[in-house]
């Protein structure tokens, strides 16, 4: 039962201890996470959208395979942020959504709307991390300053 039980667990918490920090997680992956799983969805909108409109000039079977493996595509890129490459992978998705607008013209406006969006939430998640660590740097020093756990100058606690 205990062997069951260890299995489950992830390496995370396997190697857990009392007092151990929780690392905090990456601003920057958790934005560029909803960017693309937005797009995905608006990617299989857009795709039902076509298949309704193009049918008669497409393959239905062309328009439903690429629409559901774009939209498989960006929710399984999310897997990859974490990586160096990560957001190099979220960029050529964002220049093939812009690029479906030759197959459906408003796809130009939503892919370069959310290409935006995506810059948006990558260039902000990158300045919050570097904010969240040097808050982290400073909250780690005054630490070590005062072991007993006093609180801070200038608060009534």
């Amino acid at each position: 039962m205990e062997q069951n039980r260890k299995r489950r667990m992830t390496k995370a918490q396997r190697e857990w201890r009392p007092g151990m920090p929780k690392k905090r997680r990456s601003i920057k992956v958790t934005f560029a996470s909803v960017v693309l799983t937005l797009e995905a969805l608006v990617v299989l909108f857009a795709t039902l959208a076509a298949f309704g409109l193009l049918r008669d000039t497409i393959s239905p079977v062309l328009i439903l395979t690429v629409g559901i493996a774009l939209a498989i595509a960006l929710v399984g890129a999310c897997a990859f942020l974490t990586k160096p490459y990560g957001i190099a992978i979220g960029w050529v998705l964002q220049l093939v959504i812009i690029a479906t607008g030759f197959i459906e013209p408003t796809m130009f406006l939503i892919g370069v709307l959310f290409a935006l969006t995506w810059l948006y939430g990558i260039r902000t998640g990158i300045r919050l991390d570097a904010e969240n660590e040097e808050r982290d740097r400073q909250q780690a020093e005054w630490e070590r300053a005062n072991p007993e756990g006093g609180s801070e100058p200038g608060t009534n606690v």
